[in-house]
Parts: structure tokens; sequence; C-alpha cells
């Protein structure tokens, strides 16, 4: 379930700089009307997939709510707890 949160938020990300982008410059009905739904999606992939990652934190949970990088904030806080858990373990 962790691969599907990591390609998910990758495809938030993106498609959210790609909206972006699109209302700084030209603002193309097509590109809003092709991205807002794929963005959308990615959205609640990537809170169904850190829901369901089952080392995944309170804290890495809740961040995947945040629109836009929610993804990418769940990832780091999961590496981390994974990071200091290895790091005691030692």
């Amino acid at each position: 379930m962790e691969r599907a949160l990591r390609i998910a938020a990758a495809a938030e990300a993106v498609t959210l700089a790609v909206l972006l982008v699109n209302l700084a410059t030209v603002h193309t009905r097509a590109v809003s009307a092709l991205f807002g739904p794929l963005h959308g999606t990615a959205y609640l992939v990537v809170i169904a997939a850190a829901l369901m990652v089952p080392a995944a934190s309170t804290g890495a949970k809740w961040s995947a709510v945040i629109p836009g990088i929610g993804g990418l904030l769940a990832l780091r806080l999961l590496h981390r707890n994974r990071q200091s858990t290895l790091n005691t373990e030692r």
C-alpha cells in the first residue's frame, strides 16, 4: 500500500503543479477539465492509501488530508518513523 501512496502522492503534486501553471499562464479550459479530476482522484487515493498503510502514524494519516502536498508529507513522516524505528533497534 505504501507504493500506491508514493505513486498517488507524485500524481497529486504533478497535477497540482500543472493546474497552477495553467492558471498562471494561458488558463486553458481543456487542461483544467483534464487535470482537475485527476488531481481530485489522486488526492482521494492519497488519503485512502495513507489510512491503509499499517506502519503509518496518526500524524502521517492526518497529514495526507492536506490538499496538494499531503501525500508527500505523509511519505516523509513514514520515512522518518521508519528511520527512528531502525535507529532504536540498533
